[in-house]
């Protein structure tokens, strides 16, 4: 079977802890994503920040210039290395009820890999039963 390595979207759009929730929210909406990892300066994984962080924060009367992604943010991540089985992920994933997983090595976001991601390679390998996904 495949590994975070195989499948992982390297390109990782990655937040800092002290941009602004407003900008997150516009960094999400232009991107078309639905969360991304949160880094510090030296770019080690200390969260992620996702629409439903920001739904279950966000009340009406708050002003979302003066909010820090620190603040909404998950701080009890899930990561996987990129050696980790793509099965072992899945299940992760569907026990957890999470929508995506950083890919960390050495502390620092190398990868994603989202529900859609895996999603994609059961839809391969039970269209090329034989075959390896690359």
């Amino acid at each position: 079977m495949a590994t975070a390595r195989n499948i992982m979207t390297r390109n990782v759009i990655t937040i800092h802890p002290e941009v602004s929730l407003q900008e997150a929210i516009h960094m999400l909406i232009e991107k078309g994503i639905s969360g991304m990892p949160v880094v510090d300066a030296t770019g080690k994984l200390i969260g992620i920040i996702s629409e439903k962080d920001i739904i279950h924060f966000y009340t009406f009367s708050q002003d979302m210039k003066n909010i820090k992604v620190k603040e909404a943010m998950t701080t009890d991540v899930v990561s996987f290395s990129p050696e980790t089985d793509i099965e072992e992920i899945a299940l992760s994933i569907a026990q957890k009820g999470f929508r995506r997983a950083p890919i960390v090595e050495g502390g620092k976001v190398v990868g994603i890999i989202s529900r859609r991601d895996i999603i994609r390679v059961e839809l391969y390998i039970s269209e090329h039963p034989s075959g390896t996904h690359k």
